[in-house]
């Protein structure tokens, strides 16, 4: 492509994020390309990775008006039906969020991340006016004028009026475009992995049980199985990704007690350091941040990817449709979307990082703080409604 006819935006990142980007612009009239460093062998069907999406009625409203939705197979989508945070196991007395009243009948979806990616996948490659560019990695971006050039793979150069970075939180196009991230490492990583309860069904309840030093939550999937979440310091994390099956699933039941009845391992051991990053800017000249290279968050309130796809709406928004905005790289719409995504996260993203960090300390003072702010949510019921507002999203729908 000469570079006198650059494209309208380039999207670096063909993760759920990148993908539901692309194909929000083209619905919209864009020109776009998304790149990826990997194959389309990878990403036309992605590993398990052993994490589980859980959806806000908001996320799924969009997910269904970009055609992605109808593309996850019914056995892949999951239900929340009611969440219960506790200080301690399961029958440590809870603070309870549910749906009722809520005009929906369940706080929202749980679908595994790999799923979501294949259906982002399969919904980008049908989308009219959206190029997919696996296999194509960024060597280097130089902003000019009127419109922005990427330099990827043996040389080959993709000018666009926009660039747009939606590579991961540890984003290497943030970098070079020269935004800086805040970030704060956690010193704790996350184990996932799906286990079985043969003898007791789960409900469709959510559990988040925040303990001395580490948090377990186990999310209802689909027949008698949850996904186990443990957020434990690294080493420890290592020694639980290489103990027996056996052991990894004794560790779990202590933490969880027999709510469930017995537990045993029903799947691949998957582990993730805890790192959250908020960029210093979402936008600037020829460029915007989306998804976790905008703001990587902490997995404790389910609220990463749900916030990924609102800030790809707005972004969206910002920029209009193609008929009514030949240059998507002009300032003011970059304005627009900084500012309504920096609304739209930064409390959540400060608001997170503190609850996690009082659940994660080991020192007495702080978990009775843990406690007395349990205490206080269940004894006031418009925090807790205000909470469950969060959880479900704008709209309620059936699923």
């Amino acid at each position: 492509m000469p570079l006198t006819d650059p494209l309208d935006i380039a999207i670096v990142g063909a993760g759920p994020t990148g993908l539901a980007l692309g194909i929000a612009l083209a619905r919209r009239g864009h020109a776009v390309a998304v790149l990826d460093h990997q194959d389309e062998a990878a990403l036309a069907a992605p590993a398990d990775d052993g994490r589980e999406i859980a959806l806000t009625h908001t996320s799924i409203g969009l997910l269904r008006a970009w055609g992605i939705w109808e593309r996850l197979p019914d056995d892949a989508i999951g239900r929340i039906r009611e969440a219960r945070v506790t200080q301690g196991g399961p029958t440590s007395t809870a603070l309870r969020f549910h749906a009722s009243g809520k005009g929906a009948e369940a706080l929202g979806a749980i679908v595994a991340n790999h799923a979501i990616r294949r259906a982002c996948f399969q919904t980008a490659a049908a989308q009219p006016g959206l190029r997919l560019l696996p296999g194509q990695r960024v060597q280097r971006v130089d902003i000019g004028v009127d419109h922005a050039v990427l330099v990827h793979g043996g040389g080959g150069r993709l000018p666009a009026r926009l660039v747009v970075a939606a590579d991961s939180r540890f984003s290497e196009l943030r970098r070079q475009l020269g935004t800086g991230a805040a970030s704060h490492d956690f010193g704790r990583t996350m184990v996932v992995c799906r286990v079985a309860h043969d003898s007791a069904d789960h409900g469709e309840v959510a559990h988040e049980c925040f303990g001395s030093a580490q948090t377990l939550a186990m999310l209802p999937l689909r027949g008698r199985f949850s996904s186990a979440v443990l957020t434990v310091p690294g080493a420890r994390a290592r020694r639980l990704c290489a103990a027996p099956a056996a052991d990894f699933a004794k560790e779990i039941q202590r933490h969880f007690g027999d709510h469930l009845g017995p537990l045993r391992l029903a799947g691949e051991r998957h582990a993730y350091p805890l790192v959250a990053t908020y960029a210093e800017r979402f936008a600037g000249h020829r460029f915007a941040l989306a998804g976790d290279a905008a703001v990587g968050m902490h997995p404790v309130t389910a609220h990463g990817f749900n916030l990924g796809l609102q800030g790809v709406q707005s972004l969206a928004a910002a920029l209009g449709d193609r008929m009514h905005a030949t240059d998507p790289g002009r300032a003011d719409r970059l304005a627009r979307y900084e500012a309504r995504h920096r609304r739209e996260t930064a409390l959540i993203y400060h608001g997170t990082n503190a609850l996690a960090r009082l659940y994660a300390s080991e020192g007495g003072p702080q978990r009775l703080v843990g406690r007395l702010v349990l205490d206080a949510a269940r004894r006031m019921p418009l925090v807790r409604a205000a909470i469950t507002r969060q959880l479900v999203g704008a709209s309620p729908t059936r699923f």
